[in-house]
Order: C-alpha cells, then sequence, then structure tokens
C-alpha cells in the first residue's frame, strides 16, 4: 500500500472512531484496529491523537472548499452562489456524517484546538461568503454598507448552528433543501439593493 494511501486510510479510520467514541474516549489502539494497521503505524505518520484531529479538519476541509469553489465557479449571479453555498454546507451533514460530527462536536470540545490552532481553513472557507457579497457589491446588487466581515460571520453562524443541531439532535422536520433556502433569503432579504428588489426575485 501506497504512503498516502495509508495516512488516507488512518484518518478516515480516525473520522469514525472520534464520531463514534468522541475524541477523549478514542484511542489510538481503537484507530489502528479500525484502520487494519499496527498500533505503532499511527506514529509513523502522526505525533498523537491531537495531531490526527487536526490533520482531519485541514485535510477534509481543504477537500471541501475545493468542491465549493469548483461548483460555484459554475454559477455566475451571486445570489445563486450564496444559495448553493449554503445547499452544499448544509448537505453535508448527510453525505458526511461522521466528519460533521467530529468537526461541530469533537473539535470545538479541545481546548487546545480552540486555543493554539491557527486556524487558516476556516478564514478561507467562510473567506467565499465574503468573496460573494463583495462580487455582488461590484455588480451593485448588494448594498455597500453591508460590511463584509460581519456578513460572512452571520451567514455562516447561521448555516453552522444549523448544523450543530442536526449533529446534536435526530428531531429534523424540514429537509436540508428547505433550510438552505430559508436561510439564504432571510440574509438575501436584508443584503440586496432597492433597484434589484424591483428588477428581480434574487432573494426568493
Amino acid at each position: 500500500m501506497k504512503v498516502a494511501d495509508k495516512h488516507d486510510k488512518i484518518i478516515q479510520a480516525a473520522i469514525r472512531v472520534f464520531a463514534r467514541n468522541g475524541f477523549f474516549n478514542s484511542r489510538i489502539a481503537e484507530i489502528a484496529k479500525e484502520a487494519h494497521v499496527a498500533d505503532g503505524t499511527i506514529y509513523l505518520y502522526f505525533n498523537n491523537k491531537y495531531d490526527i484531529l487536526i490533520t482531519i479538519f485541514e485535510e477534509e476541509m481543504g477537500k471541501i472548499i475545493a468542491n465549493v469553489k469548483q461548483e460555484l465557479a459554475k454559477i455566475s449571479d451571486p445570489c445563486e452562489q450564496l444559495k448553493k453555498f449554503a445547499l452544499m454546507h448544509l448537505s453535508l451533514m448527510e453525505e458526511k456524517r461522521e466528519l460533521a460530527e467530529v468537526i461541530q462536536v469533537e473539535l470545538r470540545q479541545s481546548s487546545k484546538f480552540m486555543k493554539d490552532y491557527r486556524n487558516k481553513k476556516f478564514v478561507e472557507y467562510t473567506n467565499i461568503i465574503a468573496n460573494i457579497l463583495i462580487s455582488g457589491q461590484e455588480q451593485g446588487l448588494f448594498r455597500k454598507d453591508v460590511v463584509p466581515e460581519i456578513f460572512k460571520r452571520s451567514f455562516f453562524g447561521a448555516l453552522d448552528e444549523m448544523s450543530r443541531f442536526w449533529v446534536l439532535s435526530s428531531n429534523r422536520k424540514f429537509s436540508v433543501k428547505k433550510a438552505a433556502e430559508q436561510i439564504s433569503s432571510y440574509f438575501l432579504e436584508g443584503t440586496i439593493t432597492s433597484a434589484a428588489k424591483e428588477k428581480r426575485s434574487c432573494s426568493r
């Protein structure tokens, strides 16, 4: 097996183990067993359990970011881009449930991660939202007084809270598509200019 393949095998095994047992209750031996490798093999690729957690976030978020950018590049309308971003973000709860649990719950319970880790991937991810807003402002579609830094965190925060709710609760009364449409419409309604509202149904 190639080095890259074994690395990825360990990462995917760790995601399953962390999601099943929780980060703090998981042991390296369990990850090794899940990955079908010897315990010592884990240490050839990672320093410790925390190192695995950070790698999961960086590598998996990197894949998500690349995929989102690729899909958004196919869309020219900032309104539709924002809706697409919301749908893709929330769809992760269904497509990659275990990964979502690790990112939503386990990472946030790690004080070392929250205090010491410089989260460049998170900044890159939320900057996608900011860039959509800026593009819309340049086109005269979105209000100029909307601050990108505030907007991106507010929009992400709404999506993030919905994701967290779905991870922690089995009581889902509406679809991912419905939630994405509703959240997008709330923000678009307060963001698009009066002129744009008259010309198009951007927030619908």
